[in-house]
């Protein structure tokens, strides 16, 4: 096997690539595309065409591709080999610089919320060339945005790349400010922690609902699940090492980060962490990672499980959104300095990021809704759906001292003293670390921990992005107009503390008293998609998002139907699921072991013996059997209620309140049903085996 540092990054086309293939002249003029957002020369494409082509050719590609993010949350790809027909009869290897650039898919098949209807079916891929072109199954990827006819974006790059742009204008005005001259750029950057699960390949087969719909929508709680905490950073099991390994190797081919890997809470859940990069890179590479985390498992005969809650009753997945800033002369906008200089600029930062969140946080609490989100925020292994803010005692001191105009008497950081004299004395950090927090401080970003397992990270950074940047051209509008710019910054720290220290909360999130707290603070306690989804287009929002030229507003109306729409779509699939279940395998298989029992029970009372077990059994399992049918029944009259309903706001309404109370009591009926069942006599593999079976 190669060594690592030969080995990564192989199959990208990247600065090294780049540098030992273009001329110097075509390479600086690239570079100042990727690095500074200049307008890329045409003449340049053609050249990167030929390297690119020769050298993915070389490395066994036959075909390329424009690789997009549609809005149905997953990757889109159409394949075209390089090959042209010569007059001879043969054929010549090719590919242009216009097809480097622009590509057409069909723009009708995607989701576009009525931006297109079925007849208007012209689309456009536009190449991206701040992400780098890849090899994955011998086939160029060439990273692109997706737009319609009518130029509006069909994607999540597009207008992710729109906010990072914002926030890039904004933010370099601040640093102006305190004379930053020699900053040409600033990018958000972003390291996604993914969690998920692995299990055995036969058994996931055997349940319909996860084949389905990606979650056991029935399923009793085993004897043991994650009482013992005894997975959570145990020794990996062979398999799953394994497998690890496997990935590891495939993501660092694609230049991806993969850094650390271990157990999670739940059984047979693990999570994979990367080196942070800039957010557009990151949210390409996560892309990658979920589906080569799919394809890897299947050679190992197991199923990655990406969806947010997949078993009741233990831990379901997330995807922690670790982001800050930082310039392209290396310094963390969000890490504290040490001179007072730099910490009034660090200050300024966070304290826009606070006014960000407070002002936005509808915003940030719809960029993560799902249906399959729905399930797990409020859980006790994910923050509630309230955003609120951990900044740790050092810095709500600091904020509390900027407030009231009073000295800092911090300590400063103290030494850990552990009382074994032979273990090694360390600083501890100025922050805990707060899991039960949304958005939690850690040092020197943000940890945005509200994001589901199978969630594009896109969607949560261009709010992100957007919230930070419209607080920092507010900052920049007032500094700038400023006579005194420090008595300035001294007022409108002082301001931001008061106004926003509302949306700061440094205690448990999971305290009942919480919600009630956020309640009398004015924060937004909107619990499930159908509730946040509309303020999407709440006139603050638009007005921000439309200023900032991230989106416009027919941008956003059809994201508005398409999330609602695709929760809706979601869980119309569960119903159905469930229905077909509980019919064809689940009240066959009760009644079948409630006839056997009674069989049973006949002969025993003919042989004088006791057959209590038997007889009671038999009773409770009719009973139940009777509760599965008029629930099942239930179920699909209200599904069909829910499909001739025309409005997608209306429609998500009565999933949440109709179809979901319906699908809850028909899972409690069927898991008490099976808890008393043979298991021989069951149709599905049970949360046992599920949970234990690597």
């Amino acid at each position: 096997m190669k060594k690592l540092t030969e080995l990564f990054g192989e199959l990208v086309f990247d600065e090294r690539v780049m540098k030992a293939r273009l001329s110097e002249q075509v390479y600086k003029s690239l570079k100042k595309t990727i690095d500074e957002g200049e307008q890329l020369d045409i003449t340049v494409a053609g050249a990167v065409a030929d390297a690119m082509k020769e050298w993915a050719v070389e490395k066994g590609a036959t075909h390329y591709t424009h690789w997009f993010q549609p809005l149905t949350g997953i990757t889109a790809e159409k394949h075209d080999s390089f090959i042209s027909p010569c007059k001879e009869g043969g054929v010549i290897m090719e590919f242009s610089g216009k097809e480097l650039i622009k590509g057409e898919p069909d723009a009708s098949s995607f989701p576009s919320g009525g931006l297109r209807a079925t007849f208007e079916a012209r689309g456009y891929t536009a190449w991206d060339p701040t992400s780098y072109a890849f090899i994955k199954d011998k086939t160029l990827c060439i990273p692109t945005a997706f737009c319609s006819y009518g130029g509006e974006a069909l994607d999540k790059k597009t207008p992710l790349l729109r906010s990072m742009d914002a926030l890039n204008r904004q933010a370099l005005r601040i640093l102006r400010l305190f004379g930053k001259d020699d900053v040409r750029y600033v990018k958000a950057c972003v390291g996604p922690e993914q969690e998920y699960f692995l299990i055995s390949k036969e058994v996931y087969e055997k349940r319909k609902d996860l084949v389905c719909t990606g979650r056991t929508l029935f399923g009793a709680r085993p004897p043991k699940g994650q009482e013992m905490s005894d997975h959570y950073f145990g020794m990996i099991k062979p398999k799953v090492a394994e497998f690890m390994e496997d990935l590891n190797v495939e993501l660092w081919r694609l230049g991806i980060f993969a850094k650390t890997e271990h157990n999670e809470v739940a059984p047979s859940q693990h999570e994979l962490a990367p080196i942070y990069t800039t957010a557009n890179i990151a949210t390409d590479h996560n892309q990658l990672t979920m589906e080569i985390m799919q394809k890897v498992a299947a050679r190992h005969g197991l199923v990655c499980i990406l969806h947010e809650k997949p078993f009741a009753g233990v831990n379901g997945s997330g995807k922690h959104n670790n982001w800050s800033i930082q310039t392209d002369t290396g310094v963390n906008l969000l890490k504290p300095g040490d001179t007072p200089h730099e910490n009034a600029q660090f200050l300024l930062f966070l304290c826009a990021v606070i006014k960000a969140v407070d002002d936005y946080q509808d915003l940030l609490r719809l960029s993560v809704a799902t249906a399959g989100n729905d399930h797990r925020l409020g859980a006790n292994e994910a923050p509630p759906a309230i955003v609120s803010m951990f900044l740790g005692d050092e810095l709500t001191e600091v904020l509390e001292a900027i407030e009231n105009d009073a000295p800092y008497n911090g300590a400063g950081r103290k030494e850990m003293k552990l009382g074994v004299p032979t273990l090694p004395k360390f600083l501890r950090d100025t922050t805990d670390r707060n899991r039960t927090s949304p958005f939690a401080f850690t040092g020197n970003k943000f940890e945005f921990r509200m994001l589901g397992s199978s969630n594009s990270i896109a969607c949560a950074n261009i709010m992100l992005n957007s919230a930070v940047a419209d607080t920092l051209r507010i900052f920049a509008d007032r500094l700038e107009a400023a006579p005194d710019m420090k008595e300035e910054l001294r007022l409108l720290l002082k301001e931001t503390v008061r106004d926003h220290k509302r949306i700061i909360f440094n205690g448990n999130g999971y305290d009942g008293e919480w919600v009630n707290e956020a309640k009398k603070r004015g924060l937004l306690n909107l619990r499930t998609t159908p509730d946040c989804m509309p303020k999407l287009l709440d006139e603050k929002n638009v007005r921000m998002l439309t200023g900032l030229g991230v989106f416009s507003r027919i941008e956003l109306k059809s994201r508005c139907d398409i999330m609602l729409e695709n929760y809706v779509k979601c869980v119309c699939i569960e119903s159905n699921t469930m229905t077909d279940m509980a019919n064809k395998e689940i009240l066959p298989a009760i009644t079948s072991y409630s006839l056997q029992l009674a069989g049973s029970s006949i002969t025993k009372k003919q042989l004088g013996m006791p057959y209590v077990y038997e007889f009671e059994t038999a009773n409770r399992l009719s009973a139940l059997a009777g509760k599965i049918l008029e629930k099942t029944k239930e179920l699909a009259s209200v599904t069909d209620e829910v499909k001739r309903v025309a409005d997608v706001r209306e429609q998500s309404l009565a999933v949440r309140d109709k179809m979901l109370p319906v699908m809850a009591d028909l899972r409690a009926f069927a898991d008490e049903a099976e808890s008393i069942t043979s298991e021989s006599a069951w149709p599905y593999p049970t949360y046992d085996k599920l949970l234990f079976s690597v």
